[in-house]
């Protein structure tokens, strides 16, 4: 068993059973999947983001590895991954509590807690409305450099996302004024980590962004300018060793698109 308590919980759950504590903690409701369940909670004034697993169920595993995909056993993946990038000094969401539990991978037990991020607006909604009232030039580009930086210094540290959305973005607007567009990344429910991210993730996260980025309206050289900064290599020397990567990106991002069209469709 692995348990890991911050105040106020340290305090709270002295002599109790965490996990059944966790368990109890009421608030509004987020998400609900199998053996998973993610909800806010306001616990001495202060707001928190609790995910809360039980288990997938082997039936669930089987059909994550038959199509392919990796199984999400519970909160420690994303434990792992906020320990890689706080010690790597990557702005991520502070954990206040985390516990597991449970041999058996079907069933593990584990719960995550972790600090509201406020006030704060996430990517997807600040750029909504960029495609129809584009912004000032100097937020733009000051958000195009900050989260090209965060998302290569994330690579750098271990960690790739596999949701790497402009909605996992935050951007901290307590301190917009005097802080170079504060960006966050949160939500690392299926982040991997290891010493070297491979390739193939780090593609994958780029797509998936670029994908989620594709009608706010950037220009060519809004693209270049992320490119310039992710990679931080002269754009030359970029557009020649990573030709096949950025026409795989055109590629990947198009496919993406066709099949969250034909989601939409289907609802």
């Amino acid at each position: 068993m692995t348990l890991f308590l911050l105040p106020p919980f340290a305090q709270h759950w002295e002599n109790k059973d965490a996990f059944a504590e966790a368990g109890r903690i009421e608030g509004q409701v987020y998400r609900v999947m199998p053996g998973r369940r993610t909800l806010r909670a306001e616990i001495g004034g202060r707001g928190y983001f609790v995910k809360i697993h039980q288990g997938v169920g082997w039936r669930e595993i089987f059909k994550n590895l038959l199509t392919g995909r990796l199984p999400v056993l519970g909160a420690a993946q994303e434990w792992r991954a906020l320990q890689r990038l706080a010690a790597a000094h990557v702005p991520t969401m502070r954990a206040a509590a985390f516990g597991e539990r449970g041999r058996n991978p079907a069933r593990r037990q584990s719960f995550l807690i972790t600090e509201e991020i406020t006030p704060a607006i996430d990517l997807e909604t600040l750029t909504q409305s960029w495609q129809a009232a584009p912004p000032a030039r100097a937020l733009k580009y000051a958000l195009i450099r900050a989260l090209a930086e965060l998302v290569r210094n994330m690579h750098r540290a271990g960690v790739n996302h596999r949701d790497c959305y402009l909605c996992h973005f935050l951007l901290r607007t307590e301190d917009w004024e005097t802080t170079a567009a504060p960006l966050v990344v949160i939500d690392l429910h299926r982040a991997q980590t290891r010493a070297v991210v491979p390739r193939r993730w780090r593609d994958k996260d780029l797509a998936a962004l670029y994908f989620s980025a594709l009608d706010i309206g950037l220009t060519r050289r809004d693209k270049l300018r992320f490119l310039r900064r992710y990679f931080a290599r002269p754009l030359r020397d970029i557009l020649q060793e990573e030709a096949a990567l950025l026409v795989w990106l055109e590629k990947k991002a198009a496919r993406l698109m066709t099949r969250f069209e034909k989601h939409k469709e289907r609802l």
